[in-house]
């Protein structure tokens, strides 16, 4: 029992350290780029954009590197999973209605709606190959260049992570009325630091304790993964999702939600896979595969309606509790 309750313990604090690492390195990175030259938009889009996926694809990584592979599919699944039926349920009930913008409509549904069709064609057999994964990164590449290539700085910027949005946007306006250059000082490179070591200890202490804990108590490596794991890196959408309907944001609420899945399916899979073959757990293949395509096309019906009301959100809250019952068999 007190060796369960210490692998918690230290599951809690490397997960932390891993939200937090990913903040602190996304912070250098983004006044890094801006102090080189780099736009704005590009900054929000490449560097903040992918750097606060950095829990999940770093925690896959260090999953692959201690041969928990199933861990990496588990990751990104539960995650796509959470944000929809979790964060866009927790900010549906509380704002009563949000509404989904035109831009995101244009370019993201349709997105997300191939994307998962891919990933299920990838796999529907129980593996991820080396092949497999080129294929998924090079349909994530083709999304992010016309992201860039074909974007409005304003819209596009509503696609990144929540903890970040207002924050990127801030300084955007600040970047813009300066004449200079930002100054890269000792604070960005501590930061940067800090992030990186923050990321690397805690994800590798993050797969430690989901080892320990699935030993412990007899659950699946992937069903830990799936659910706890998941829940912990959407934690911090969650709650700032939650603010932003309540203050009838519904741009904000709803934004990160169409790139951050598309990523967590093509990218946290796709660069794990290119050093070793990625297996699936029976979980993961039978239930949490079915259940994100279920709740993505459930979002992008919700997309094309442009309304996301309570009862749906309602709706979605349910389906994550008998999903989360269904994955540790609780019926």
């Amino acid at each position: 029992m007190l060796s369960a309750i210490i692998w918690i313990g230290i599951f809690i604090v490397a997960l932390a350290a891993l939200v937090k690492g990913s903040d602190w390195l996304v912070w250098a990175a983004e006044r890094i780029g801006l102090a080189l030259g780099m736009s704005p938009f590009v900054v929000g889009v490449v560097i903040v954009g992918i750097g606060t996926s950095f829990p999940e694809l770093i925690s896959s990584m260090a999953a692959v590197m201690q041969g928990a592979t199933e861990i990496v599919v588990a990751n990104a699944v539960g995650s796509n999973i959470a944000n929809i039926f979790l964060v866009v349920g927790v900010a549906a009930v509380i704002g009563r209605q949000l509404v989904v913008d035109k831009d995101l409509i244009d370019l993201d549904l349709p997105m997300i709606a191939i994307s998962a069709i891919l990933f299920v064609g990838v796999v529907y057999d129980g593996t991820v190959t080396l092949i497999e994964a080129i294929l998924l990164l090079v349909a994530y590449g083709i999304h992010l260049s016309y992201t860039l290539f074909n974007h409005d700085e304003i819209s596009d910027m509503r696609r990144l992570p929540l903890r970040i949005t207002r924050r990127l946007m801030h300084g955007m306006n600040g970047h813009k009325k300066k004449s200079g250059k930002l100054k890269i000082g000792r604070k960005d490179y501590l930061y940067l630091v800090l992030g990186i070591a923050s990321l690397s200890l805690g994800a590798k202490y993050l797969i430690d304790s989901v080892l320990a804990l699935s030993e412990i108590f007899g659950i699946g490596v992937g069903a830990i993964t799936i659910i706890a794991v998941a829940f912990g890196t959407s934690l911090p959408e969650l709650l700032v999702s939650a603010r932003s309907a309540m203050q009838d944001k519904s741009e904000i609420a709803l934004g990160n939600i169409f790139g951050s899945n598309a990523f967590n399916i093509l990218v946290v899979v796709g660069i794990p896979a290119l050093f070793r073959d990625i297996q699936l757990d029976e979980a993961t293949l039978y239930v949490g595969v079915p259940t994100m395509v279920f709740a993505t096309f459930l979002f992008v019906f919700s997309g094309i309606s442009k309304r996301i009301h309570s009862w749906e959100g309602a709706l979605y809250l349910i389906a994550y509790i008998i999903f989360t019952g269904k994955i540790f068999n609780l019926f």
